[in-house]
């Protein structure tokens, strides 16, 4: 926020407690572990001899004292001693104790202790934190089965802050009920007189940027309402549950409500906070119960951490983030610093100077530790989700964008990317075709096709379209399913947009996209659950899609086997693999009640009686071939089966699309693939 305390007008923290070096540099010493072991040192100093050191001096006087500690003869606390009458009491002081002060207040910054070297101090080392007593504190938290002050306190501080906001806690107002904040018109605050060269007469210094010592304490007593009648057990929930009998999470009122109100009520926030500190602690082990917690939802104070174990980030990525070189200018940094003002300028955060900064650092780190790509325009709106909710932890941001682009956007950035942007595209086409036939055949009517209003949606993965808070309810679903997961939220937004687009000509649909009209975000994430779940896997097959399974020639004869570009883009609706197929007629009844495909195999009636597959309709394909008797299949999955050559399978297809057929695919490699499975039989066995 202060730039660690190079971007204010004064330290950071009491002239008293400040180290010697921040008071005697021009410019302020940026401020860090070191700057603030010497303030622990002094503070520890005046506890151990039992007497506030320099009282009655003036602010000046105090600053002047610590910069004289520079010329010490001997340690800083002997002196502290002598001058205010304490050495009877410095000399009864334990070694250990003395040392460790001596080395908080070493005026050498290089010789100065680190927090972690401290740590290690044999001061410590006999300090311990029985079980006992530990049980004993949480016990005698608990009075009447009531939820009590301390154990509330024994929360993280960001956590507390977090359901006191939720509470209805406002920092602001209490600041200007102590006076910190006034309001003041505008033109009160310009000068009386400005030199051409700058200088500033008769401003009026305003109070806020100035040191003020006051400390303001933030009431708790909405929050400790809101949480009274909780139980001690809530702040402790299960995490290992070894019988299934026993349950341990009650169902909360709040849980079935939509998912707006459940993260602004504060009990819901509580308990979901609680378990996922719990479950973030224990990661990577259990990651399991952090995908499983995060179907529901995700608490907005742990949603960077969660992300970050969705996408499976472990290790140690600060060290490999700070090793990576972000200051060596390079051939990008111009369209870098062109794109990052431009990303998300109405969020404070990310369009401040060290905002900005962050932005070039981690793109910049991204592009040097990955040469096979390039930087494309949409990347900043891609890191933009990350930057903003680990702005503290930029390796994070760094390791989480990287984990992402892989997962979801294989390739996408390579130089010559025109060939997986084009296969996606036509993938996203027949997922149209698929579901909304009637939306397809207007969209091909009017020439309207993807490529005109769809690219900066996946290159960005819709960061580029909506804003953040949308982004992040968005993410939390789309980081749960695969790299086909986008293709059903695009589909999911056209569905919001079906009505105006059936209505609209080819201008009045560039018009639509130039300037997207509000979309639900609730009602997209359903829906592409709803779509995405529908559908067979295989329809949404990729070839550029990163595989974490089998190679290519490792795939069962049943899988979908790559497609070429020009042929995904010749066919009108999508295909399926064998597999699929097999799965969905279901011929055990193991799944459904009945099958929820029908196979109309379009091959002559002799090849159709040579073996066919069980329940599968018979149509010969031509020009006039009667389909009516398919209109009471409507809403099953019609799988068009040909021999596997020509281009029949994809003109009776094409045309069942356009008679408003959904859910039409075609059998990839046709019945022949079949064969090799025994399910084929003859039509008048069936």
């Amino acid at each position: 926020m202060t730039g660690g305390g190079t971007e204010v007008l004064f330290p950071i923290g009491h002239p008293k407690y400040t180290a010697p070096e921040v008071h005697l540099s021009s410019i302020f010493v940026k401020s860090g572990p070191k700057v603030d072991i010497w303030s622990l040192g002094f503070i520890v100093a005046e506890l151990a001899l039992g007497k506030k050191l320099w009282v009655d001096l003036k602010l000046s006087q105090c600053i002047r004292k610590v910069i004289s500690l520079l010329q010490c003869d001997g340690t800083v606390l002997e002196r502290l001693a002598r001058e205010h009458n304490c050495w009877e009491t410095y000399e009864q002081l334990p070694s250990d104790l003395k040392d460790f002060i001596a080395a908080c207040l070493n005026v050498s910054p290089k010789k100065r202790l680190m927090p972690k070297d401290l740590d290690n101090h044999v001061l410590f080392q006999s300090i311990q934190c029985p079980k006992e007593k530990f049980t004993e504190k949480v016990y005698n938290s608990v009075q009447n089965g009531k939820l009590q002050k301390p154990l509330l306190s024994e929360r993280k501080l960001q956590e507390i802050y977090y359901l006191w906001q939720l509470a209805g806690g406002d920092v602001q107002s209490e600041l200007k009920k102590q006076g910190l904040i006034r309001t003041k018109a505008p033109i009160l605050s310009l000068p009386t007189v400005v030199l051409l060269e700058g200088t500033l007469f008769g401003q009026v210094r305003d109070q806020a940027s100035m040191l003020d010592l006051r400390v303001v304490p933030l009431p708790l007593d909405n929050l400790y309402q809101r949480l009274a009648h909780l139980p001690a057990t809530s702040y402790y929930p299960l995490v290992e549950i070894k019988s299934d009998i026993i349950q341990t999470e009650q169902q909360l009122d709040a849980a079935t409500l939509p998912l707006i109100i459940r993260e602004r009520d504060t009990e819901y926030q509580f308990h979901r906070v609680v378990l996922y500190d719990r479950l973030l602690m224990g990661y990577p082990y259990k990651k399991a119960s952090i995908l499983k917690e995060a179907r529901k939802d995700v608490p907005p104070i742990f949603r960077g951490d969660i992300w970050a174990a969705l996408l499976e980030v472990a290790g140690n990525m600060e060290d490999l983030y700070i090793s990576i070189d972000k200051e060596t200018p390079t051939h990008m940094d111009r369209q870098i610093e062109v794109d990052i003002p431009r990303c998300h300028q109405y969020d404070e955060l990310l369009s401040s100077c060290e905002g900005h900064k962050k932005f070039k650092r981690v793109l910049k780190a991204w592009v040097v530790s990955h040469p096979q790509y390039v930087y494309w325009q949409g990347l900043d709106s891609l890191c933009a989700p990350f930057l903003f909710l680990n702005f503290n932890k930029e390796y994070q941001a760094y390791a989480c964008f990287s984990a992402f682009i892989p997962k979801y956007l294989h390739n996408f950035f390579l130089k010559d990317n025109s060939a997986i942007i084009q296969e996606y595209l036509a993938k996203f086409s027949h997922l149209i075709v698929f579901h909304d036939p009637a939306l397809a055949n207007h969209l091909a009517s009017i020439n309207f096709i993807p490529e005109l209003f769809a690219i900066p949606w996946f290159l960005t993965m819709f960061s580029h379209v909506f804003p953040l808070h949308k982004i992040f309810h968005l993410w939390d679903k789309l980081l749960l399913g695969d790299a086909s997961f986008p293709l059903y939220i695009g589909l999911s937004v056209l569905e919001q947009l079906r009505d105006t687009l059936l209505e609209s000509g080819f201008n009045e649909c560039i018009l639509l996209f130039s300037d997207l009209p509000e979309i639900d975000i609730e009602r997209c994430v359903t829906n592409s659950i709803e779509l995405y779940c529908s559908t067979p896997r295989s329809v949404t097959y990729r070839q550029h899609e990163l595989s974490l399974t089998t190679s290519d020639s490792e795939r069962s004869q049943l899988e979908i086997s790559p497609i070429t570009v020009a042929e995904l883009q010749s066919e009108f609706c999508p295909r399926i693999s064998a597999a699929d197929v097999l799965d969905l007629l279901d011929m055990n009844h193991a799944k459904f009640s009945r099958p929820k495909v029908v196979v109309v195999d379009i091959r002559p009636p002799d090849e159709f009686h040579r073996g066919a597959v069980p329940g599968s309709i018979n149509i010969p394909y031509s020009e006039d071939a009667q389909i009516s008797c398919l209109t009471r299949h409507k809403g099953k999955i019609m799988v068009v089966a040909g021999s596997g050559r020509g281009p029949h399978a994809c003109e009776f297809s094409r045309r069942l699309v356009g008679e408003g057929f959904s859910r039409v695919c075609t059998l990839h490699k046709g019945v022949q693939v079949l064969r090799s499975t025994n399910i084929l039989v003859v039509p008048n066995a069936m």
